[in-house]
């Protein structure tokens, strides 16, 4: 599966738009890591729990768009954008999103 953020894939012609796919994940802090990060805060610099905690969410979301896109046959998807939002305190959600589409190679 091909992703890109650019409105067209290098290369390649859309020769069919199947619409909007997505994909999300809601993660919530743990206590340990929130404690960890707290002292972290203090003295400063990254903030490692979070960092992966996020990573890890990122990568749940795209897993998750390109799964939909799949299931629609489609050969790349185009315009790939990420959001956050908290959903309650202490948890937030990832969404990843684009739009599937078919290829042709350009000639």
């Amino acid at each position: 599966m091909i992703l890109v953020t650019a409105a067209d894939v290098a290369g390649h012609r859309i020769t069919e738009s199947l619409g909007l796919v997505r994909g999300s994940s809601v993660r919530a802090r743990h206590l340990g890591s929130d404690i960890a990060a707290h002292l972290r805060n203090i003295a400063g610099g990254e903030v490692h729990e979070y960092t992966k905690m996020l990573a890890e969410a990122r990568e749940q979301a795209i897993d998750r768009m390109i799964e939909e896109a799949q299931a629609l046959d489609a050969d790349a998807i185009i315009v790939v954008r990420f959001q956050t939002s908290e959903v309650m305190q202490g948890a937030a959600e990832m969404l990843c999103y684009g739009t599937a589409v078919r290829l042709d190679r350009a000639e």
